[in-house]
């Protein structure tokens, strides 16, 4: 069976602990993203991930479009095993192996699960098209550029909540970004947005 054509590079991100790689094609639908913290939660559902965490500096894979960012711990630098990392992405997609079998369902969150509630009982707002129409167009392209995901969750009492997943969760600059970057993007656009913070998952 012939192997199909593939390069992968590989890309620091605003995260000292993620990089990201990046290959020529997609790797899973560029409107869907992924992330695993654990082989156990990746198994069944991602066999890329799944066989990645078999490294053991290892510690979460996201998933998104045409990118894989991996986090690692601290025991190892980036410049033992980027290269290592960077062939064994690029093998597994030439040899046609299935990156993602199926979605997993999405997680609770840690306020969910103390009131019960989930997304859906939010009550929309009459500013949730814009808010997203705005994360869309100016703050995806560069969130997903540094390896990571945005997302919209509600906007309520002119609180704007998002989830932060990838190279930008956890990561140092997040915060700064959250607050210097989308936060003035929405209070300039939507005078009714006064702040903007990131949910924990």
């Amino acid at each position: 069976m012939s192997k199909i054509p593939v390069n992968v590079y590989a890309e620091m991100t605003p995260n000292p602990a993620t990089m990201k790689f990046v290959a020529n094609n997609y790797l899973i639908d560029p409107s869907k993203s992924v992330e695993f913290t654990s082989q156990q939660e990746a198994k069944g559902f991602s066999p890329l991930a799944d066989e990645l965490f078999n490294f053991p500096f290892v510690k979460g894979v996201f998933i998104a479009g045409n990118f894989v960012s991996i986090t690692k711990s601290e025991a190892l630098s980036w410049d033992f095993v980027t290269t290592e990392l960077r062939d064994f992405i690029r093998n597994f997609i030439a040899d046609g192996k299935e990156i993602l079998i199926r979605m997993p369902e999405p997680k609770a969150t840690p306020q969910e699960e103390d009131k019960t509630i989930n997304t859906e009982n939010y009550s929309p707002s009459e500013f949730d098209e814009a808010i997203e129409g705005l994360l869309t167009e100016y703050v995806k392209p560069a969130v997903e550029g540094d390896g990571g995901a945005i997302e919209f969750r509600n906007f309520d009492k002119g609180v704007v909540t998002v989830i932060l997943r990838g190279a930008c969760s956890g990561c140092p600059s997040s915060t700064q970004t959250l607050k210097g970057g989308i936060e003035q993007l929405l209070t300039q656009h939507i005078p009714e947005v006064k702040e903007v913070v990131a949910e924990e998952l």
